[in-house]
């Protein structure tokens, strides 16, 4: 079974490239984020040509979640319980769902901004509300995981240079304590390092040749508790679906598992 995690950066923009990507890369379940569109302008009926079943939770140009699914899609759970929300509103930032013998969460967790900003309050928080909803499966008998675009980068090898980052988000000792909390629940982070490369980044900005100068970051994290860690056969970063016109500034990370 192939289950993968991709920030989309718009699935308007980026359908053509998804629909090549699925039907090349053989992947069962694909985790979704950044779909910017409102749930109605979803492209179900393509993505049903090529076997796949669709939840989605999104509300309009800003965030949105999915999890695509060619093996069967259950008990499909929408939003986050305990969301804090932001600025009076909650975000469509999770979604979960039964897909075969595995059930994973979809997650977009919040940007932060600055490290003043009340985002990056909120952040913390909704990483509280993530740690309490996913508790109950991470300790179960059966595989699951949560992907997504965790903006938070684990370790300082996780940049590409540490420098760079002094006083800025995704590289807090608060965030990356958030990480901690979550994997204490009994997840752990199931893409190896090093992979095929030295540096297995899963994000580069479009600005300033980041991505030719691999300029970039791991943010995009598969945590699945024992039973998914031990299905577990192979994992990579697809950079390769990064380069070209129209890509995305996330590359797909793709998990093999035996179950």
């Amino acid at each position: 079974m192939r289950i993968a995690t991709w920030n989309v950066n718009s699935i308007t923009a980026r359908l053509p490239r998804l629909l090549a990507w699925l039907e090349s890369s053989g992947t069962d379940v694909l985790c979704l984020q950044e779909a910017k569109v409102a749930e109605e302008q979803f492209p179900f009926e393509p993505l049903r040509e090529l076997g796949y079943e669709a939840a989605v939770n999104a509300t309009g140009r800003w965030n949105g979640v999915a999890v695509l699914s060619k093996a069967g899609l259950e008990d499909v759970v929408k939003g986050l319980p305990g969301d804090p929300g932001y600025d009076g509103s909650v975000e469509p930032r999770a979604i979960s769902a039964t897909c075969g013998p595995v059930r994973v969460w979809s997650v977009y967790v919040p940007n932060g901004r600055e490290v003043d900003h009340p985002h990056y309050a909120y952040k913390l928080q909704w990483f509280e509300a993530l740690q309490a909803a996913v508790a109950g499966d991470a300790g179960g008998s059966r595989p699951f995981a949560v992907l997504g675009d965790y903006n938070v980068a684990p370790a300082d090898d996780d940049v590409f240079d540490t420098a760079a980052f002094e006083g800025l988000t995704h590289v807090t000792p608060a965030e990356r304590a958030a990480l901690t909390a979550l994997r204490g629940t009994g997840l752990t982070d199931v893409v190896p390092r090093p992979l095929k490369y030295d540096h297995p980044y899963t994000y580069w900005d479009y600005r300033q040749l980041a991505f030719p100068k691999n300029r970039g970051m791991r943010i995009d994290l598969v945590y699945g508790n024992e039973p998914f860690a031990k299905a577990v056969k192979d994992a990579y970063v697809d950079r390769e679906e990064r380069k070209g016109k129209g890509a995305s500034d996330h590359a797909p990370v793709v998990v093999d598992l035996e179950v």
